[in-house]
């Protein structure tokens, strides 16, 4: 099919919305009884992506019981701000709770959107009983040091002498510092420093095999609490082969990645359906991880992606949600580890799926997937702005292939977009290694 005819069907089977809550009826009805919803973002600082994500959750929340929000995050992270809008804790503020979002890019969750959601859901969660209260979550693998050192401080609670193996186990990766993962990483594929693998799988079989004791010691909390622990125990192990595979090839170690969100996702699924008797979840990270990698460039490399892994192991249950845009502004570094700043999207570059959705003279619409399989079934560009952006190198750096009506279920195109408002410009801290460089999504 050529240009022309698919610019028709584009048109013809675009729907309009606005961006509130009760403008996105259209995209509400297209979800229909899904249980998962996966909703993207084409770039990692963009107003409109997230305030339409977080509107589109917040009406997922209350109209469809969704009680989980999973985004591409750090877990320990995340598991404070979870605590504050499940009223577990009593910071004063949203931008407290988020304080401990101190590694590069700080302004993926330390902005005025996320600030604005999470005191919502705080609200939300106010007129709930405990377990119908929507929780938020992480589900990267970033956080070696920090998920250790959450291990230890919950082992000293429940078993001082617990804590102590699992202090000499962790003692594996002493002699690279806090901040040396990659370094680890290094040393252990070249034989230069023995592997930690089996300590780190040691210390999550033990405290799986303890779950009972330490989960029953005090109802509800005692179980939260262990599942927290557990988790940090589980991404300690997954970091560690995460950081040897990253000298063994980036397909690997973005597979890695990937699958240890799936994992974290199924596990989150599994808890709250045990806690609430119900799962349903929201997830939050970029395009490139929620698209399905069978219909991109990625999965031709040999990439998966937790939105493959989702529909592989959810099926229908499964709703993918991407987004696009033309021009405008966005939030993001000249490299890596450097201050956010707001800068200029270069107009989308002709045989791109952004031009084609922009010479529909539409400002914004969503395009369900099924309405125009046929009309682009074959691939497109597709543009990817990480946290980083080099407009002088965009088409080798920031396009990609892929069959877009297969990738996602519908996608929201917004045809002129503003730059996401970080809280603080400067976004570089020493508490952890820059590990998604050079990919940044």
């Amino acid at each position: 099919m050529n240009d022309r005819d698919a610019l028709e069907a584009v048109r013809h089977a675009a729907l309009w919305f606005t961006p509130s809550e009760d403008g996105l009826a259209p995209l509400l009805d297209l979800i229909g009884d899904a249980r998962l919803v996966l909703i993207g973002e084409a770039t990692h600082g963009t107003e409109e992506f997230y305030r339409i994500r977080a509107n589109l959750t917040q009406a997922l929340i209350q109209s469809k019981q969704f009680n989980i929000v999973a985004v591409e995050a750090d877990w320990p992270d995340a598991y404070r701000v979870n605590r504050w809008v499940r009223h577990l804790t009593r910071e004063p503020e949203p931008a407290v709770a988020l304080d401990d979002f101190i590694r590069f890019p700080r302004w993926m969750w330390r902005n005025t959107v996320i600030v604005d959601f999470v005191e919502w859901l705080r609200r939300y969660n106010a007129k709930r009983m405990t377990g119908d209260r929507a929780g938020f979550y992480g589900l990267d693998l970033y956080s070696l040091h920090r998920s250790m050192d959450a291990v230890l401080t919950y082992l000293s609670k429940v078993d001082p002498e617990g804590a102590n193996r699992a202090r000499r186990r962790y003692a594996c990766f002493e002699q690279f510092g806090d901040d040396a993962a990659q370094a680890y990483g290094y040393a252990a594929t070249l034989g230069l420093s023995r592997s930690c693998e089996d300590d780190v799988v040691a210390q999550l079989l033990e405290l799986r095999k303890a779950a009972a004791v330490y989960a029953n010691r005090d109802g509800r909390v005692a179980e939260d609490d262990y599942f927290f622990a557990e988790q940090n125990a589980r991404l300690v192990t997954n970091a560690e082969r995460y950081y040897r595979a990253m000298f063994g090839g980036h397909v690997e170690s973005w597979n890695l990645r990937d699958t240890h969100m799936m994992e974290t996702l199924d596990a989150l699924l599994a808890w709250a359906a045990k806690q609430s008797g119900y799962a349903r979840a929201v997830v939050w990270a970029h395009n490139s991880h929620l698209g399905d990698a069978r219909a991109t460039q990625m999965g031709d490399w040999g990439e998966l992606n937790l939105g493959q892994l989702t529909r592989e192991r959810h099926g229908d249950r499964a709703f993918l949600v991407g987004f696009t845009t033309h021009t405008g502004t966005v939030t993001a570094a000249r490299e890596w580890d450097e201050p956010a700043e707001r800068r200029r999207v270069t107009p989308s570059i002709r045989g791109s799926y952004e031009h084609l959705f922009h010479e529909t003279g539409f400002e914004r619409f969503i395009l369900p997937s099924a309405e125009c399989r046929d009309a682009l079934a074959a691939s497109r560009l597709e543009r990817a702005i990480g946290v980083v952006y080099t407009p002088e190198t965009e088409r080798a750096s920031h396009y990609f292939r892929a069959r877009i009506a297969e990738q996602f279920d519908a996608v929201i195109h917004v045809d002129t977009t503003a730059a996401l408002t970080p809280l603080e410009r400067w976004s570089r801290e020493t508490s952890d290694l820059p590990e998604t460089y050079p990919t940044g999504v």
